[in-house]
Parts: C-alpha cells; structure tokens; sequence
C-alpha cells in the first residue's frame, strides 16, 4: 500500500487545473506547474518570465501518446521499452494528430506555443501521479500543459521548498511528495524526438536511454556535447 493517495491527489489537483486554476505537482523529474485554460497558462508563463522562444510541453500517458503521436510501429516500441520496460521517464516528441479533439479544443495563440513543425512534446512515464492525471485529461479531452515549477532559466527544483516564492504563490494547489526521484541528475527529463531520434534536450537519465537505444535498437544517439534544440523546448 503506497504512502501517498495518488487516486485522491490526482482528483484533486485534476478539478483545480480543469476549473481554471494551477497546480504544482511532484514528477520524478522535478515539480511541474501545470495549467489547463488560456488564461492560467498565460499566467504561468508570466510567472516564470518566460521568453517567447520557449515552448510548452504536455502532462502525457500511455493512451494519449498512443492517440496523439503519430508514429510507426518500431517507434512505439522504442518509447514502450524506455518508459515501460525500463520504467524511465522521457519528454517524447513526435509529430502529432492535429485534428484530434484534444489538440482542437486547444486556443490557437496556446497551440502555437505548445506544437513545433508539427510535432508534440509529451512528458512520459514522470511518476505515478502525473500518469494519473493526464489519464483523467485524456479522458477529459483536455491537455494539462505546463513546464518545471521554477522561474525560467533558474533549473528545475527536486524539492518544493527551493520552489520560488513567486511560483509557489501563483499555484492554488502544491502537492509536496518531497525529494524527488532523479534529483542527483540536476536536470529536468531528456527530451527526445522519437520520429528521427535527434536529441532536443539532454537531461535526467540520458545515459540510460542513450544505453537502451544502443543495445537493443541499433540507434546511437549523439554526445551531450553536441547542440540540441533545448533553447526551444520547454523545462517539463
């Protein structure tokens, strides 16, 4: 029996984000502020003084990502084996059904910001929590669109009390679950367009996925040296 009520958490940060509100929830790779409507994701975003350049990402789960991307079959085992078998959490970026009524309920200005060429950046396999409640948004048809609970540029927090004050006072729900997971990482996920496998983040467990693709894919990924299109990804 699990210590924390996912099933009751989720619910209740679920109602907030849907109702218009935001909530800053616990991932195995850092807290995530999360929003649903127009204006509480501008309200983010002013939050954490992003710049316009930085695109958000998606609270994502095995049957929205089986729904939205658009992928062959060998790709949808590669993501399988990296967030199932391995049980290791990844940013997927792929390209994505744009007709799907998830995507179409979506106010354009925000679809611009959270879609690029295409493509959909989706948070995978982040902790039982976040599984839960972009289950409950597939099934709500509305995406919980968010990034990293920090003001921008300042790195992902593993810990709610190294949350900014400012963040923290623009979220009507925290759930604190303290350390979190890959906190040694320092790093948000690794973020990884899976039509292509070119590297859009290097972050949280890319070792390891970089090792899965190898040995069993044929797949090398490149160095973390090498330039990745981080500057135009969002920290989820």
């Amino acid at each position: 029996m699990s210590i924390y009520d996912y099933d009751g958490d989720a619910q209740r940060a679920i109602e907030v984000v849907l109702n218009g509100g935001i909530a800053i929830i616990p991932t195995s790779v850092g807290y995530v502020i999360l929003a649903s409507t127009t204006a509480a994701i501008n309200q983010t975003i002013a939050v954490k003084q992003r710049g316009p350049s930085k695109l958000n990402a998606v609270a994502g789960c095995a049957a929205m990502h089986a729904a939205v991307h658009v992928l062959d079959g060998r790709n949808r085992r590669i993501v399988r084996a990296i967030t199932q078998d391995y049980d290791l959490p990844m940013g997927t970026v792929a390209p994505a059904d744009l007709n799907h009524p998830m995507l179409r309920n979506v106010d354009p200005a925000v679809l611009e910001r959270t879609t690029l060429d295409g493509t959909l950046a989706m948070l995978l396999n982040a902790g039982p929590l976040m599984d839960r409640m972009a289950q409950l948004s597939f099934e709500a048809n509305s995406l919980l669109i968010g990034s990293s609970a920090n003001l921008s540029l300042q790195g992902t927090k593993f810990c709610v009390e190294d949350i900014e004050p400012a963040v923290i006072d623009a979220a009507d729900l925290v759930i604190d679950y303290g350390l979190m997971r890959w906190a040694n990482y320092k790093k948000s996920s690794t973020m990884i367009n899976v039509h292509d496998f070119s590297v859009v983040r290097y972050g949280s467990c890319f070792d390891l996925i970089s090792d899965i693709l190898r040995r069993h894919f044929d797949i090398a990924l490149p160095a973390p040296e090498a330039k990745a299109l981080s500057d135009q990804m969002a920290p989820i």
